[in-house]
C-alpha cells in the first residue's frame, strides 16, 4: 500500500510485538475515525499521573486531556521513563523512528492505550529515560546533569509529530505544551518554521529549567534564540522562558497568578517579559480543576462512601486518620497537611504555630516528601509533640484520600501557589482549606464561605485564620452550613474547560487565515 493510500484511509500500522515483557499481541492495524469537528490536539508533559507523578502537574496532565475528549481528539506525549514502561500497560512499537539532531539522539515512539481509551504515546529512547530515580533527577533528588538533552528529546518529538515526520498518520492541528520540560516544543516549531499553533502553560515559574549557553550546539539553537528577548536568562538559556517567547499563547492556572507572575514579587525576574506578553493579550489564566474520581459518594478509595446527608463516613475517616498517625481520641478539629514538603508551601509557619494549635485542643496530620529540611522539621514536631502532631514522610493516594474525608480543616499557608489542587479536594470532601490569599488559592477559596484565607506569609496572619477556624469549629450549625458550601464549589474540569476550548478555537482560526 503506497504512502498516500495509507494517509487516505487513516490507518496507523503498528508492530505485532510488544515492549515491556507484556505477551498480550496487539492489534495489526488499527483505523482512526475521522471526525471533521474534533481536531487533533497534542498534550507534551513530563508527567501523567496515570503512569509517573511528582505532583500536581501529573493530575493535570492525566485530568484535562480527558475532559477535553468530547471536544476534541486529545493525546499525550510523555517519556518513556522506566517506570512507564514497566507500568504495566501493553506498549505497540510505532512503525519508524524520530531522527537524531544535534546532540539529540533518535528514537522510537510507543503507544498505550490506557483503560478508558486516553491514548499514550511514549518516547522511547533508553539511554535517555530509563532509569532508578524520578523523571527528573536521580534516587538522591539529585538532577540528571544531562536533562537538557532529554527534555530538549521530547519538545523536539513534538514538533516531529505536527511536522507528520512520527511514521502516523495522526498529526496534531495544535501544540499544547506544559511547563519547562515541554518548553522547546513550541520553539522547535518556529525554528523549524511549521505553523502548527502552541499554546505553553506554566504551571510553577519557580522552575525554569536553566542551562549553560553553551548547550546551544548540542540542541540545535539559532544564535537568533540566545537573546534577552528570546530564551536568554542572566547568561543562562531557560526553557521555560522558551516557551513563553515562541508559543503563540500563554497559560498559567489561575487568574491571580496571571496578574501575580507579572510582578516583582511573584515573576522570579521574568516579571517585565511576561508583562509584555499580558499587554499584548498572549497570557492568560484558566483555573485547574480536579477529576470526576474526587467524589465523596463514590471514591472507593474511602473506607466508607458520605456525602451532605449522610456525614457518618466523614466521622469514620476521622477516627481512621488518627489511629494511622498515632493520634489520640479527641472530640477537637484534625488539621491535616498533604503537600510537597518544600519551601514555598509555607510548612515553617505550620512549624511554628504547631504549638498553639495543639493548646487550642487541635491535632495535625501531615502526609508529603521534599526537602530533606522540611522532612526533618515535620518528624521533629511529631516526636516533639506525641499523640497530638503525626507524620508520614512519602506520599500514598488512599492515604491522602482519607485524609482529605477525614480532616476537618486543611493546613495551606503557601507563600505562593499558581493554583493549587489541594483545596478543591479538601473542599469536595468536606475539609475547610485554610490558605495564604495568593494565586489559586484566592481564586478558589471563598473566605468565611468555603474555608479561610489570610493575607500575608506571617505567623500573625496566619495564627488570626486558625483562631477563625477554631471559633467555627465551636459553631456547629455554622461549621456545618460551610461544609457544605464547600462541598459544593464547582471544581470539576467539565466545569471549567470553557477557555481552553475558546482559546484553542481562536488558535485554530487564526492558523487557517495565516495559511491562506
Amino acid at each position: 500500500m503506497s504512502n498516500a493510500s495509507a494517509q487516505a484511509q487513516r490507518v496507523e500500522r503498528l508492530d505485532q510485538g510488544m515492549l515491556a515483557g507484556t505477551n498480550r499481541p496487539g492489534p495489526q492495524i488499527r483505523t482512526v475515525q475521522e471526525n471533521d469537528s474534533k481536531k487533533k490536539i497534542l498534550f507534551v508533559t513530563s508527567e501523567l499521573s496515570d503512569l509517573i507523578k511528582t505532583g500536581g502537574l501529573g493530575d493535570v496532565s492525566a485530568a484535562l486531556p480527558r475532559a477535553l475528549r468530547n471536544h476534541h481528539d486529545v493525546r499525550v506525549l510523555l517519556p518513556g521513563y522506566r517506570q512507564v514502561m514497566q507500568s504495566g500497560h501493553p506498549i505497540r512499537l510505532l512503525v519508524g523512528t524520530l531522527a537524531g539532531h544535534a546532540a539529540l539522539p533518535p528514537c522510537r515512539i510507543g503507544r498505550i492505550d490506557l483503560d478508558d481509551g486516553l491514548i499514550v504515546y511514549v518516547l522511547i529512547s533508553p539511554e535517555l529515560y530509563e532509569r532508578d530515580g524520578g523523571p527528573y533527577g536521580d534516587n538522591r533528588n539529585q538532577d540528571w546533569p544531562d536533562n537538557h538533552i532529554r527534555f530538549a528529546r521530547l519538545g523536539l518529538a513534538a514538533a516531529d509529530f505536527a511536522a507528520g515526520d512520527a511514521s502516523i498518520s495522526w498529526r496534531p492541528d495544535l501544540i499544547h505544551a506544559h511547563d519547562w520540560p515541554a518548553g522547546l516544543a513550541p520553539a522547535y516549531l518556529r525554528w523549524r518554521g511549521q505553523g502548527t499553533p502552541s499554546v505553553f502553560t506554566i504551571h510553577n515559574l519557580a522552575y525554569q529549567g536553566l542551562w549553560r549557553s553553551e548547550c546551544c550546539a548540542e540542541l540545535a539553537i539559532p544564535a537568533e534564540a540566545c537573546r534577552m528577548e528570546r530564551m536568554e536568562f542572566h547568561g543562562q538559556l531557560s526553557f521555560l522562558k522558551a516557551g513563553v517567547a515562541y508559543a503563540d499563547r500563554i497559560t498559567t492556572v489561575s487568574a491571580t497568578y496571571a496578574r501575580e507572575i507579572t510582578t516583582p514579587d511573584f515573576g522570579c525576574g521574568l516579571e517585565g517579559f511576561l508583562r509584555k506578553k499580558a499587554d499584548h493579550g498572549l497570557l492568560s489564566g484558566i483555573p485547574n480543576g480536579i477529576d470526576e474520581s474526587w467524589e465523596p459518594e463514590t471514591d472507593p478509595h474511602l473506607l466508607r462512601n458520605f456525602g451532605v446527608n449522610d456525614w457518618a463516613g466523614k466521622a469514620l475517616h476521622a477516627e481512621h486518620v488518627r489511629r494511622q498517625f498515632a493520634l489520640e481520641p479527641s472530640s477537637g478539629p484534625l488539621f491535616v497537611v498533604v503537600s510537597r514538603l518544600v519551601q514555598q508551601k509555607g510548612l515553617d509557619l505550620t512549624h511554628a504555630l504547631a504549638e498553639s494549635l495543639v493548646e487550642h485542643g487541635g491535632q495535625l496530620a501531615v502526609l508529603g516528601r521534599g526537602e530533606p529540611q522540611v522532612e526533618d522539621s515535620m518528624r521533629q514536631l511529631a516526636e516533639r509533640f506525641p499523640g497530638h502532631v503525626g507524620a508520614n514522610i512519602g506520599f500514598d493516594e488512599t492515604v491522602a484520600r482519607r485524609m482529605f474525608a477525614g480532616g476537618d480543616f486543611l493546613l495551606m499557608p503557601s507563600r505562593y501557589e499558581p493554583c493549587g489542587l489541594s483545596q478543591l479536594y479538601a473542599q469536595r470532601f468536606g475539609s475547610l482549606p485554610i490558605a495564604r490569599r495568593t494565586g489559586g488559592l484566592a481564586d478558589t477559596i471563598e473566605d468565611g464561605v468555603t474555608g479561610f484565607l489570610f493575607e500575608e506569609a506571617s505567623l500573625e496572619s496566619y495564627r488570626e485564620a486558625l483562631l477563625r477556624a477554631f471559633r467555627v469549629f465551636a459553631a456547629p450549625s455554622l461549621f456545618h452550613a460551610m461544609r457544605c458550601r464547600a462541598m459544593a464549589v464547582p471544581c470539576f474540569w467539565r466545569q471549567t474547560i470553557d477557555p481552553y476550548l475558546h482559546l484553542y478555537r481562536q488558535l485554530l482560526v487564526e492558523s487557517r487565515h495565516g495559511e491562506a
